[in-house]
């Protein structure tokens, strides 16, 4: 059984960082592709962050220079590095990861408050 967990959120003051960890579980499972997502109250789930198999990433135009998306595979983990928060970006965030058959599992989320 494939469990993913994320951890490392929190209140942070505008303007502060925060990193997101999604570490994957379960027998045999590896990160392939896998993708950050956020949904604020009120409002869809959008994706933030993508990291192809190849390395290719893609961004939201909301979070472009400020997010990071990253991968360990020795740790079988993946990251989200968040810089220069604002308001906006209060949410739960969820991770998205792909084994190599193409199925997608997700974690449970972790909130993350922007405020001062």
């Amino acid at each position: 059984q494939v469990e993913l967990a994320e951890s490392g959120g929190g209140l942070v003051q505008p303007g502060g960082s925060l990193r997101l960890s999604c570490a994957a579980s379960g027998s045999r499972f590896i990160f392939y592709s896998m993708a950050w997502y956020r949904q604020a109250p009120g409002n869809k789930r959008e994706s933030v962050a993508v990291m192809a198999n190849g390395g290719t990433t893609t961004y939201a135009d909301s979070v472009k220079g400020r997010f990071t998306i990253s991968r360990d595979n020795a740790k079988n983990t993946v990251y989200l590095q968040m810089n220069s928060l604002k308001p906006e970006d209060t949410a739960v965030y969820s991770c998205r990861g792909w084994d190599a058959s193409g199925m997608d599992y997700w974690g449970k989320g972790t909130l993350v408050t922007v405020s001062s």
